[in-house]
């Protein structure tokens, strides 16, 4: 197991490149299922996820090869196992993805209830619900979810509440099935939109992504294509904050500002200057951090995946903030760690309750969920000492080379054993 040791209160100057997004490219690699042709994926990110879905699909009989490092082709003509275990399946709760394309081209399918960060329930209802409804047989038995349809029927499914894996999940399913699909209450998140596109590039009849309902006329057969694996708006939001917590010069390249207006609005409100162009955003932060209360929600609104992250923000200003979690009953646990470094934070339920500090210390401190691993990467860059963080496999599992890249921008990290 490993470890990032993390000497704080340097500044980081200098140019990154965003990663391609761990939470689109996992759909879309499970969307390869649905075609027995050759798909070639792009800007696919080297992370801890993206290995487990390799793991996964190839188990199952798919073809997978690297022409770069971040390119990807990817041959499901013939799949021998309709079957996702536990034991590939419990680091990874996108693993659930798997279900709806093998019962849309199959027929069957035999997957293991997922596993992923302990931040509260997330539960699989709506995916089995929705595939219920276009006519799947599902049992629950030992741990696994089995599936069995003949073909799958077009339906009218809404999601209550809304939920970005289910949409994907109902969607993929539903390119395959007999007739005609509407979604309701949809998730409107760019990487369901960019799952959306890569389907279409393949043959499937999709209409109304990025908005509450979407549309699918179901086909026979999905075509090879080729796409590219949009960038990854939580890893850039990540990045922005640190370069305002540390007064920081940063640019981005990559970074798409289109989907990150909200977290941008508040990053303003918060005291940072950011200018923004077609393939980059630059963030520059000299003065005293604001603190900004806010609630996350589904997007457009501030993400759930960087509520952490914003949280050491708050704890750094000056004044008073709160923050209410709507999403993940259990995504504070990040706060026991902050508050060992000096976070002056109080739990009401789902809302915290932050005074500012002027400094942190550093200290020994322990990941608990990957957007927690970052919230204590931010806050050991601008701790006094030396900080080290121990499981960082929950960071390895969504942000790419995060101590290379820092050491890249004038940050003192490095990985070592533990």
């Amino acid at each position: 197991m490993q470890k990032l040791r993390i000497k704080g209160r340097y500044s980081l100057n200098g140019e990154l490149n965003i990663s391609g997004s761990k939470n689109a490219a996992l759909p879309i690699m499970a969307a390869c299922l649905l075609c027995s042709e050759e798909v070639e994926i792009d800007n696919i990110p080297a992370l801890r996820d993206i290995n487990t879905m390799i793991r996964l699909i190839t188990y199952m009989g798919v073809k997978i090869s690297k022409t770069s490092d971040n390119t990807v082709k990817i041959n499901a003509h013939r799949i021998k196992e309709k079957f996702a275990p536990y034991d590939l399946v419990k680091t990874m709760r996108a693993s659930i993805l798997v279900l709806g394309p093998l019962l849309a081209r199959f027929g069957e399918a035999v997957v293991s209830l997922p596993g992923g960060c302990a931040i509260g329930a997330r539960p699989v209802n709506l995916h089995i619900e929705g595939l219920k409804a276009m006519g799947a047989e599902i049992d629950l038995k030992n741990g696994y979810i089995h599936a069995k349809a003949r073909r799958l029927k077009g339906c009218e499914f809404s999601f209550n509440p809304v939920s970005v894996t289910g949409t994907a999940n109902l969607m993929m399913a539903a390119c395959l099935a007999e007739g005609a699909t509407i979604l309701n209450n949809c998730a409107k998140e760019p990487e369901i939109v960019n799952l959306g596109e890569f389907l279409i590039s393949m043959g499937a009849k999709i209409n109304g992504l990025g908005s509450d309902h979407i549309l699918i006329e179901g086909v026979d057969k999905l075509e090879a294509t080729a796409c590219r694996v949009i960038p990854d708006r939580i890893e850039a939001a990540t990045f922005l904050i640190a370069a305002l917590i540390t007064k920081s010069n940063l640019k981005l390249n990559g970074a798409l500002a289109e989907h990150l207006r909200e977290p941008i609005n508040l990053l303003e409100e918060a005291g940072a200057s950011i200018s923004i162009a077609q393939e980059f955003i630059e963030v520059t932060s000299l003065n005293e951090i604001i603190p900004v209360s806010f609630t996350t929600s589904p997007y457009p609104g501030i993400p759930t995946d960087i509520q952490a992250q914003l949280m050491v923000l708050n704890v750094l200003a000056q004044g008073e903030s709160s923050i209410e979690e709507t999403i993940f009953e259990n995504r504070f646990m990040h706060v026991l760690e902050l508050q060992r470094m000096g976070a002056n934070i109080k739990l009401q339920s789902n809302i915290a309750k932050i005074k500012g500090v002027s400094q942190l210390q550093s200290a020994q401190v322990m990941a608990t969920d990957l957007r927690a691993s970052a919230a204590l990467v931010l806050a050991a860059l601008v701790a006094n000492g030396e900080t080290e963080i121990d499981r960082i496999y929950h960071i390895d599992r969504g942000y790419e080379n995060i101590d290379k890249k820092l050491s890249l921008i004038g940050a003192q990290v490095e990985r070592i054993e533990s």
